[in-house]
């Protein structure tokens, strides 16, 4: 699935949370925000996509979850908090190359052709990830260790990147191949940006098979680059991007023009990005996988980041300017996307409100961020009550409407829609302050639940008042608009 992640370690951000942000990329699939009830969670997995049968461990963890709606196809729970505070996405989809491929083919679903055979059953993917991880970890390392088992049992039918975070650390895994896999640390004053390719340019091997703090991989990951000729290296480097990844004409087009679009954003000193002695430019290959960020980093960052369109370059598509130009890169928000997320796990907040998730519904660009605590056994109606048909009574498609409306009359509704942003922001971290200053002095969990309550009231109202003020502007903007006085 066509995805954008951000990534924040501790040090990098404002307030010394980890930060891990992906905006779900979907076909305009419904989403909704639900909590899982861990006695109502099945004992045995069943893939819709794979078809693969996998035993899950006993005593698991209530957790968040963003599923489809419709799960004809499977949950895609795409992104969640558990109740011990530790945060997943799953997944960003990533790049491959044909040696890699050709060497540890992936594993598909395979139905049987003939009477008297049988199914071969497919790896796990995007639609299984975050069911079958997320509920029994602790930590974060313990997300990357039972993910990667999964793998080498199991394998995988693409390519993907996974975030999982703690309130110390925030890891990546890529896969490679179908078995394969690679896992790094997110320095903790770093900021990592991933667009849809393999995104690591440098690892540490002898870490990864030794102390592993900062560095893992699977098992046989030196064996297998030395038996498949898969090194394309020059003295002495190691960079897993080169080795594993792509460099394609498409990627050009599509996938790194957002990484230069997030770098430029976040290192706007420390790195040229414009110009003709530009460091790096639209179509590097060499853009970093992570970088320090000139500033600390917030959630209002990781919100701007991901609702990207390019704005303050030539390449914006809403750009009334003829630049020769417009719209020639993908845009990091799009139309189609599901749900966006910011898992944020918070050290210096009380322990049982340490985990809150930023959702956004619809496209990145238009619709507004609301905080939520996931510390809860279930979540307000506006959120979790979600059908697929359209109804201004849930978040997801009244922001669905916001965006459908905004896009076409961008000039004059995005006022509407940069106040909504900010007054959704303000009102929630008002709230959320209110609620951590009660929960540190009361220690009663039972009030995460009330400030969900009062969070999706406000952001009712505000998205009801701003749908209002959309539906006029987008109203007098009509084609058919005829006056008697145009004669």
């Amino acid at each position: 699935m066509s995805c954008t992640t951000v990534l924040v370690g501790k040090k990098a951000s404002n307030d010394r949370s980890t930060m891990v942000a992906r905006t779900d990329d979907g076909f305009f699939d419904a989403k909704k925000l639900i909590v899982l009830d861990p006695k109502k969670l099945p004992r045995k997995y069943t893939s819709v996509i794979s078809h693969v049968e996998i035993e899950l461990p006993e005593n698991p963890l209530r957790c968040t979850a963003c599923p489809s709606v419709d799960t004809k196809h499977g949950i895609w729970a795409a992104t969640g908090i558990n109740e011990a505070n530790v945060g997943i996405t799953a997944t960003e989809t990533i790049t491959s190359n044909p040696r890699v491929l050709s060497a540890d083919p992936m594993v598909r679903y395979k139905k049987a052709e003939k009477r008297g055979e049988k199914d071969v059953p497919g790896g796990i993917g995007e639609e299984d990830i975050v069911m079958l991880v997320l509920p029994y970890i602790r930590t974060a390392r313990e997300g990357v260790e039972r993910l990667a088992s999964l793998l080498e049992q199991y394998g995988t039918y693409e390519s993907n990147g996974i975030a999982i975070n703690d309130e110390n650390e925030a890891w990546w895994l890529e896969t490679i191949g179908g078995h394969h896999w690679i896992a790094r640390r997110v320095p903790d004053d770093a900021c990592v940006i991933a667009p849809n390719q393999f995104g690591m340019d440098s690892f540490d091997l002898e870490d990864a098979f030794g102390a592993q703090k900062e560095n893992m991989c699977s098992k046989d990951l030196r064996e297998f680059i030395v038996d498949n000729d898969l090194d394309l290296n020059q003295g002495g480097a190691f960079n897993p991007r080169d080795i594993f990844g792509s460099h394609t004409d498409m990627d050009h087009i599509y996938n790194t023009p957002r990484a230069w679009f997030m770098g430029r954003y976040l290192t706007p000193r420390s790195h040229r990005w414009d110009g003709p002695d530009a460091e790096f430019g639209p179509e590097s290959d060499n853009i970093p996988w992570c970088l320090v960020p000139d500033r600390k980093v917030a959630v209002e960052d990781v919100k701007y980041l991901l609702s990207g369109h390019y704005q303050g370059t030539p390449y914006d598509p809403y750009t009334n300017q003829d630049t020769g130009k417009r719209g020639i890169y993908r845009s990091i928000g799009i139309n189609r996307t599901g749900v966006t997320s910011i898992c944020q796990i918070r050290s210096d907040a009380p322990e049982a409100a340490r985990g809150v998730e930023w959702i956004c519904f619809g496209s990145t660009t238009f619709d507004a961020f609301l905080p939520v605590y996931t510390n809860v056994e279930k979540m307000p109606k506006y959120l979790s009550e979600v059908s697929l048909d359209v109804s201004t009574e849930t978040f997801y498609w009244s922001s669905r409407l916001i965006a459908a409306l905004a896009d076409h009359n961008y000039a004059t509704c995005i006022q509407h829609v940069e106040r909504y942003h900010n007054a959704v922001l303000t009102e929630g971290r008002k709230l959320l302050r209110e609620y951590d200053a009660k929960v540190a002095a009361e220690g009663e969990v039972s009030l995460l639940a009330e400030a969900n309550e009062k969070l999706c009231a406000m952001a009712k109202e505000q998205t009801t008042a701003t749908l209002n003020k959309i539906v006029m502007d987008a109203s007098t903007h009509m084609k058919n608009g005829y006056n008697r006085a145009d004669n």
